[in-house]
């Protein structure tokens, strides 16, 4: 690996404890092998006295999923203040209060179940407060994106240990911040967006580089999350080109190598990096068994 960790606010959790399993089978010789495999558990949250979800998580940063959750799904109402998140381990919950009342039973009714991994799940109407958003109209350089890549793709994590797994970063310029992974891009995203309520972090001049697909779902979530940038080393679908072009943010697919496509948000681009002298992302390289 030619980049470390110790550049990151938060690096991705690659060795935590209870993380993954070692599971012995047999290969395409049928020699027997021991691998990495992830851990999946489940994880309920709470808001206030009442219970909202149960997702399938890696378990890593509890309360920031949580507090993300609820964020990005609309229940923490604007001003409203959380007064304290409580995990407990054994019981796999997590409750998080706030000073606010929660009366969520219709919101609760109207779920959809989204295209992400883990079935990712939606309350309520999916579009609601997007038109009140209003994005920054923030500059991106290209040579900001080479460096990222490659930056975020030869970073120790989970997923070169054991695959199966999704990672989002939370990116300053060609700066990576906060590396999250979980067998969700939903999930991954969550725990950024609890870390940035946790913290006070602002997403305006921030990137979200994510390896998931760029779905309606996941434009949603970075553009209530006001990050006006979203970033994928894979693809997308139209509409989640049509709800980035609409909020206006910049939306970069299929990021793979030198090679990128920008389906939203070109006109806020600064070509500043000609791709003949970039020198070769060979992107992630896996130690161990997808």
């Amino acid at each position: 690996m030619i980049e470390n960790s110790s550049n990151y606010v938060i690096p991705p959790n690659s060795t935590g404890d209870g993380l993954t399993r070692v599971v012995s089978g047999r290969d395409h010789r049928g020699a027997v092998q021991e691998i990495p495999v992830v851990e999946e558990r489940p994880l309920t949250i709470f808001l206030n006295g009442q219970e909202i979800v149960t997702a399938m998580t890696i378990g890593d940063y509890p309360a920031y999923l949580a507090l993300g959750f609820l964020r990005n799904q609309g229940m923490l109402a604007a001003g409203e203040s959380v007064l304290g998140v409580d995990y407990d381990e054994e019981l796999e919950t997590v409750v998080v209060r706030t000073d606010g009342s929660t009366i969520y039973e219709e919101k609760l009714k109207k779920k959809t179940r989204t295209s992400g991994c883990a079935v990712g799940t939606v309350f309520g109407d999916m579009m609601e407060g997007l038109d009140q958003v209003e994005l920054p109209k923030a500059e991106l350089r290209t040579s900001w994106l080479y460096t990222l890549a490659r930056q975020i793709n030869q970073t120790p994590s989970l997923y070169l240990a054991a695959g199966a797994i999704h990672g989002s970063v939370l990116c300053q310029e060609d700066r990576p911040l906060v590396y999250m992974e979980d067998v969700g891009r939903h999930n991954a995203v969550d725990k950024i967006a609890g870390w940035m309520l946790s913290e006070q972090v602002e997403g305006g001049d921030k990137i979200m580089y994510t390896t998931g697909r760029l779905t309606s779902e996941m434009v949603i979530k970075c553009a209530l999350m006001g990050i006006p940038v979203l970033v994928s080393r894979s693809g997308f679908t139209a509409w989640g080109v049509e709800i980035a072009q609409q909020v206006g943010l910049t939306l970069i697919g299929r990021m793979r190598g030198k090679r990128f496509m920008c389906l939203s948000g070109a006109d806020r681009m600064i070509w500043d990096a000609d791709p003949d002298h970039v020198a070769e992302d060979k992107g992630k390289r896996r130690s161990g068994h997808e």
